[in-house]
């Protein structure tokens, strides 16, 4: 088997993200990702530290995408419209080819008490960045925090709908993700004035 094998990140990853499915996380090994994938173990470590990564590499990506939507927001914006600015990117980092991973791995954390306690801690962090973003801005705490927190609400009410087996007597067009993001926002903007927008 040759040193460079193309497109050994994705085979890796949908190598363990089937097993992850089939045998559950904890019972998967890096050497049955590596056969299934047909490469070797010293592949996957050169890919991902671990096991966990597959699932959750790419975090510094995301929460940079957050971090410029927030600083590309117009001069003066209020703190929830340069959050929106924000959340506008993320179908960026999420474009629509990868819905079916997303859903997988989704199913895959769910499963999994340990792996659903770091997806917390993910969504913690990309909290963390998007207030310090809102600091730098100039919006005072606890306005940056809560308005972050707000945002991340928003964001995982709509990717939780975006990953979510389609209903099959919908005969209609799954939403994609940028506009499931405008959809919870809307909400969430209709709540705070006092209302619903159902």
């Amino acid at each position: 088997m040759g040193r460079w094998e193309p497109n050994a990140r994705e085979r890796l990853a949908g190598a363990a993200l089937e097993l992850y499915a089939e045998h559950g996380f904890d019972k998967t090994t890096v050497a049955e990702i590596a056969q299934r994938a047909g490469l070797t173990e010293r592949t996957f470590f050169r890919h991902f530290a671990d096991k966990r990564e597959v699932l959750f590499g790419g975090q510094e990506d995301f929460n940079r995408a957050f971090v410029a939507g927030v600083a590309a927001a117009p001069a003066g914006a209020a703190p929830l419209d340069a959050v929106a600015v924000a959340l506008a990117a993320a179908p960026t980092v999420l474009p629509e080819t990868r819905r079916p991973h997303a859903r997988a791995r989704a199913l895959v954390i769910a499963r999994d008490p340990a792996l659903r306690e770091r997806e917390l801690i993910k969504l913690a962090s990309l909290s963390s960045v998007i207030a310090a973003a809102l600091r730098e801005r100039g919006v005072a705490e606890p306005a940056a925090s809560l308005t972050a927190e707000a945002g991340v609400a928003v964001f995982k009410v709509a990717f939780a709908r975006w990953v979510a087996e389609p209903d099959p007597a919908d005969t209609g067009d799954i939403a994609d993700l940028a506009g499931l993001l405008r959809d919870a926002l809307a909400e969430l903007r209709a709540v705070m004035a006092g209302g619903t927008s159902g």
